[in-house]
């Protein structure tokens, strides 16, 4: 389980001789513009916090989530982060056979093998660019009680359209879907794609991450909404105090400024969106490589001529810079790398060192 995640900073620092802040991270999936300042000050303003226990189930940290989003609270649980759903999902369940769409996150499969739930795959492949096929998923979500769906997908950045998702919810109705939205912020219009405050399912289950889009994974924050009965299912596994006293605050705060929210999210996606033009532009035509489209802030990339993924992030890792290997993901073999964009001078120097990898000097 723990082996099966990203990159190793403290690994390749010790490997390199250098200090943990010499290596550049373009493995891990998070906001280059973040945290904000509303939260990076908050933090150190209020880090005493910690002296006192946190609500045991998060209550005002739920309500600012169910206000945002215009929603009621028994639809909400808070928890810390949304992998910790992940795994308490297919237990509270009670799942017996579980669908993965994928190549996507091996949490989903990690989390059904805990519990002994039947796993089985449904792979998109690169001919179409990783895009999921609903007819695919539907025929083997028909013998399934639970279907995780990660969208945009990681680490493929692919992005299933709400009427498809919408078209498996109405056609499967006795099957359970949990969408993973957690890189949906980065997305153009994701308040228009999102499902989060969508009523009419009771088969559905969404997950939310405020760790990629503000940049805080090490406070561990999330959410699931669902219908009613569903998160008091959930709510009865749920254990007292799940969520630091300093994260319920923090999110608490920008819940509060929700005139920061929108600009913040608007300057990210512009970000996001003008780098990964420049990114693949720089790197259109290189040969030995091929980058998949992607709508979100990581660039799936395959490689040619022989050229194995561990060989590749070893070279790159040379100059102090982290990649993902995806060897390890369901669905994708040592052929393939994670591009996640950083700040400008990052980028540029990722793609010069990419090049140089491939022989492009």
């Amino acid at each position: 389980m723990i082996t099966g995640h990203g990159g190793n900073k403290r690994k390749l620092a010790e490997k390199l001789g250098c200090a943990l802040e010499e290596i550049i991270d373009m493995s891990s999936n998070l906001n280059p513009l973040g945290p904000p300042e509303i939260i990076e000050s908050f933090i150190c303003e209020n880090v005493m916090k910690i002296r006192s226990l946190p609500e045991p189930d998060a209550a005002s940290m739920r309500a600012g989530f169910a206000r945002c989003h215009g929603m009621d609270e028994n639809r909400v649980v808070a928890g810390n982060g949304t992998t910790w759903f992940i795994y308490i999902l297919p237990f509270a369940l009670g799942s017996k056979k579980a669908l993965i769409a994928g190549p996507t996150y091996s949490d989903y499969r990690d989390a059904c093998f805990m519990y002994h739930t039947d796993v089985e795959h449904c792979l998109a492949t690169p001919e179409n660019g990783f895009q999921p096929k609903a007819d695919a998923i539907s025929r083997l979500a028909a013998k399934a009680d639970t279907v995780f769906l990660c969208n945009p997908d990681n680490p493929t950045g692919a992005l299933m359209s709400k009427d498809k998702i919408e078209y498996l919810l109405k056609k499967h109705q006795s099957t359970l879907f949990i969408v993973d939205e957690s890189y949906l912020p980065f997305v153009e219009n994701a308040e228009d794609l999102s499902f989060v405050s969508e009523t009419g399912y009771e088969n559905l289950i969404v997950l939310s991450s405020m760790s990629k889009i503000y940049r805080i994974p090490g406070l561990r924050t999330g959410f699931l909404t669902g219908d009613p009965k569903i998160v008091e299912k959930i709510m009865a596994f749920y254990q007292p105090w799940s969520v630091n006293a300093l994260a319920q605050a923090v999110i608490e705060h920008i819940f509060d400024h929700p005139e920061a929210i929108e600009p913040f999210f608007k300057k990210t996606r512009a970000y996001i969106r003008a780098e990964r033009q420049k990114f693949m532009e720089s790197l259109r035509g290189v040969s030995g490589l091929e980058l998949f489209d992607s709508t979100t802030c990581f660039i799936l990339a395959r490689l040619k001529d022989g050229l194995s993924s561990g060989e590749f992030c070893e070279r790159i890792g040379q100059h102090r810079v982290l990649i993902r290997d995806c060897s390890n993901f369901m669905g994708l073999s040592d052929q393939y790398v994670r591009f996640s964009l950083k700040k400008r001078d990052a980028n540029e120097h990722l793609s010069a060192l990419v090049r140089k990898a491939l022989g492009h000097e």
